[in-house]
């Protein structure tokens, strides 16, 4: 039996979540979490992911309220929260949102926000977001009604939609289970739904106020803005229908899957900033012992000819490829700028064997309903860079995330791979949502196959810092190492949470067949150790270090698929080394989970029966 760490050592903060209030009411259940709703469901099936009142900044950072007069009273059959909800914006601005939810025992909840400011208050999005799963909800049959008055017989999208699936809506159904339909209505404004899928979010998003309308915007002195959201719950079952709840306390039962592939390649991202620190963890580099090194060159953050200097002295400790990736500024003629680095790279005998191109500005989102920012086109840059590197492989796709990648397809027909990144915290922060986006993981690999067909295909730099903000000027600071969205630090980085969240990344990307996954560089804020400047020691060891250089021991094995009974707490895989076989067991959650691995075992000799995994933790089961 596995031990569990202490909380610091599984988040890297002493800083506590606020464990969230359930409340019940009948066969409708949901938990209130910072004045917000989270996991509504109904006979123990998720209906929604959430239901939450958010106010987003210019630089669509959300703002975290003062709760006020918070009153719940739960009762027989009926549950109501009354709250007030204060924010404070820059220049001394101020918003209150008078909250009041309810829920009874028929299957009906109602959430229902008054806005008002005295001063006057500039926001990107001031109202409610609903989110409905996407696992047995993707592709499937819904009834979307509109402001109009139009009611459409339509589905979910299943592949990841580049733009909103949905705009102008009133309300929307869908069946919960056989029997129980659920209607999710929308009052006080005009809504649109879309694919959060883009951003590796578990969800489709329905939200208030069109992107396609101007942002930031003001809500005015002294006006009321009133939004309200009616969820109704209809249950068509016989009355004796048995319940389909499920026991979370019941063991997680491991099978043998059908699927089978090969590990890809791990790399390691170095950037300019941490090339001198990566160059002191020489010892270390040759431990975890990565097939590739992805070397960062951004002319635009100053840097320049020097860089390659360290880039070549780092290249010549690494036994294996070389990837530079360039975010080109697109300033001058692109021959002159992809010559000059080509230069450069030459001068300091920096030789990579493939090189990743994309325009800066294709780094920044360009939403819905914005003017794309001018560009030279994409067959002229890549054309540019096979002049400027012959004999190389050249690499395209998008330095930022998938979401940018399925809005802007570029055109693959000259290039030898695909490349896109992604980041867990972009619209939340917490610990449920970070964990829930690797659900998302499998659409978003299936949909770029689906574009690109077997074109090589690489993820990564993908970490939980965000490295960069395609959606506003800047990522956040996070003195305080606290748990806060679009964040250019995490303190969930240092612990055993990140270490779950790589090898559950990798699980979760396996059947993509990818060439190559970055999932950390060596040293700094997304290192395997810490680097200078750090809270933590510089060198000092991350639990993220035993498991990328556990998959860099895997790169170019077999894996096997295994099926989890519950992977919403455990995810699985089986790895083959020569004659002998693993079962790498991933525990997500916070709790212990117990593990019954009678079935994978069979008779063959290995450690079967039960065992209990520590949250947050991988274990290996070796069986010959």
């Amino acid at each position: 039996m596995s031990i569990a760490p202490d909380h610091f050592a599984l988040y890297g903060t002493h800083a506590r979540e606020t464990p969230p209030v359930r409340l019940t009411a009948g066969k409708l259940s949901v938990d209130l979490s910072n004045g917000n709703l989270r996991s509504i469901t109904y006979d123990g099936v998720e209906v929604l992911r959430a239901i939450s009142y958010l106010v987003r900044d210019r630089d669509w950072g959300t703002y975290n309220p003062d709760l006020t007069d918070l009153d719940i009273l739960p009762r027989d059959g009926v549950f109501t929260v009354a709250y007030s909800a204060c924010y404070a914006g820059p220049a001394g601005t101020e918003l209150t949102v008078r909250v009041s939810i309810s829920g009874d025992a028929s299957g009906s909840l109602t959430f229902s926000a008054d806005a008002l400011s005295s001063t006057g208050f500039e926001t990107n999005r001031c109202g409610f977001c609903i989110l409905h799963p996407i696992v047995g909800l993707a592709g499937s049959p819904v009834t979307v009604a509109y402001v109009d008055g139009r009611s459409e017989e339509t589905c979910l999208p299943d592949l990841i939609e580049p733009w909103q699936p949905f705009q102008n809506m009133r309300a929307i159904t869908h069946t919960v289970l056989p029997g129980v339909v659920a209607e999710c209505r929308m009052d006080g404004d005009t809504f649109e739904m879309e694919d959060q899928r883009n951003w590796s979010d578990a969800s489709y998003k329905t939200y208030v106020r069109p992107l396609a309308l101007p942002w930031p915007y003001t809500i005015e002195p002294s006006q009321t803005v009133a939004q309200a959201v009616t969820l109704t719950v209809r249950d068509h079952r016989p009355s004796a229908s048995a319940p389909v709840k499920k026991s979370s306390a019941a063991s997680v039962v491991i099978t043998h899957g059908s699927k089978t592939g090969t590990f890809p390649k791990i790399g390691l991202i170095i950037t300019p900033e941490e090339a001198k620190s990566t160059l002191r963890q020489a010892a270390l580099l040759a431990q975890v012992a990565p097939q590739e090194l992805l070397f960062h060159f951004d002319p635009l953050a100053g840097h320049n000819a020097d860089c390659f200097i360290d880039f070549a002295a780092i290249s010549r400790l690494h036994t294996g490829t070389i990837t530079l990736e360039i975010a080109l500024a697109c300033q001058q003629p692109l021959t002159d700028e992809t010559v000059e680095i080509a230069e450069w790279m030459q001068s300091a005998r920096f030789r990579p064997n493939a090189v990743v191109i994309s325009p800066d500005v294709d780094r920044q989102s360009t939403p819905p309903g914005s003017t794309w920012p001018e560009c030279p086109p994409l067959e002229e840059v890549y054309a540019a860079a096979r002049n400027a590197f012959p004999g190389i492989r050249l690499g395209g796709g998008m330095l930022s995330y998938f979401t940018e990648l399925n809005r802007k397809r570029v055109p693959a027909d000259n290039l030898d791979f695909i490349s896109h990144c992604t980041n867990p915290i972009v619209h939340a922060a917490d610990d449920l949502s970070v964990m829930q986006t690797l659900e998302a993981l499998p659409f978003i690999t299936r949909s770029v196959r689906e574009i690109y067909g077997d074109k090589p295909y690489r993820i990564g730099p993908s970490t939980i810092p965000m490295r960069q903000n395609p959606y506003g000027s800047r990522t956040l600071d996070n003195p305080g190492d606290r748990r806060i969205a679009m964040a250019s630090t995490d303190p969930r980085h240092n612990g055993f949470f990140a270490a779950a969240f790589a090898m559950a990344y990798a699980s979760g990307t396996l059947d993509a067949g990818l060439e190559c996954l970055t999932l950390s560089a060596l040293t700094g804020p997304f290192g395997l150790v810490a680097g200078r400047n750090e809270p933590t020691p510089e060198g000092e060891a991350r639990p993220l270090l035993r498991i990328v250089h556990a998959l860099a021991g895997l790169a170019g094995r077999t894996w096997k698929q295994c099926i989890s009974s519950d992977p919403t707490r455990l995810l699985c895989f089986e790895a083959q080394v020569s004659e002998t076989s693993s079962l790498w067991l991933i525990n997500i959650t916070a709790e212990p989970v117990t593990v019954d691995l009678t079935e994978w075992a069979g008779s063959d000799h290995c450690r079967a029966g039960v065992l209990i995994l520590a949250p947050f933790s991988t274990e290996q089961i070796a069986r010959v």
